[in-house]
């Protein structure tokens, strides 16, 4: 009778020390990023192919073009350049008007184009040696430039623009005209070489990661900590009397 006691009371002990401890909370995992997303690469612009010698690209993202800082007296002279190549090169419906365009133009502009021209070569008779094969050499170059054949549609456009927009241009006010205008003309070849860098780069195949904002990670997904349980002392001469009792 007494060793039923104890086993009873040490049973009763059990569970009461079973409903003192802590029971772990579940874990919540935390939502993960999204996945990376790659922009498909950029293809090949028309009239483009490898191994193609471009301008330099500059760390502002221009290009070295020879249409760069120039006097206003080279500006003028380059702008007729580009006219020139454009009444010589372009084709189809809009032909017939910038061969009219450009002749007009030589006509009402022809001081400011012979002022142009003399004070460019004072400029490169300046810089000393064989200054005329320097200047012979860098206008060759510019009206290779201007003929390439890879922005000719755009470039023919912008032509037939500018040389619409000269008919009101008085000649007091063509220099200011020509230093407005040259960087249209040469737009055309300069969205070329962009495009043409982007392919050849492969930049617009970098992927392109958008994170949301990251899940906060609730508190149940950390570890509970487990209560220790509590230190109950039996008094075992207690039971003892109650099985005594008992007999």
């Amino acid at each position: 009778m007494k060793r039923a006691a104890i086993s009873v009371a040490t049973a009763a002990l059990a569970v009461s020390l079973a409903g003192c401890a802590s029971h772990p909370k579940s874990q919540v995992a935390a939502t993960p990023p999204p996945p990376a997303k790659a922009i498909p690469a950029a293809p090949m612009p028309a009239g483009g192919r490898p191994g193609m010698t471009i301008p330099t690209r500059l760390s502002d993202g221009s290009y070295l073009t020879p249409n760069r800082n120039l006097s206003a007296a080279a500006a003028i002279w380059h702008l007729r350049a580009a006219l020139n190549v454009a009444a010589l090169a372009c084709r189809g419906a809009e032909q017939a008007a910038i061969v009219q365009g450009y002749n007009n133009l030589l006509t009402r502009q022809k001081a400011a184009f012979a002022q142009a021209q003399a004070t460019l070569a004072a400029e490169y008779r300046a810089t000393g040696g064989d200054w005329q094969a320097r200047e012979d050499d860098a206008m060759t170059r510019l009206y290779n430039y201007f003929s390439q054949d890879f922005a000719r549609d755009a470039f023919c456009a912008r032509a037939a623009q500018v040389l619409g927009q000269a008919d009101g241009i008085a000649p007091a006010t063509f220099e200011t005209f020509a230093g407005e205008q040259l960087p249209a003309l040469d737009r055309p070849f300069v969205d070329f070489f962009r495009a043409y860098d982007a392919w050849r780069t492969g930049e617009a195949t970098r992927p392109v990661i958008a994170y949301a904002a990251p899940a906060p990670v609730p508190v149940a997904a950390r570890p509970a900590k487990v209560a220790k349980p509590p230190r109950l002392r039996v008094d075992m001469s207690a039971l003892q009397d109650q099985s005594l009792a008992g007999g």
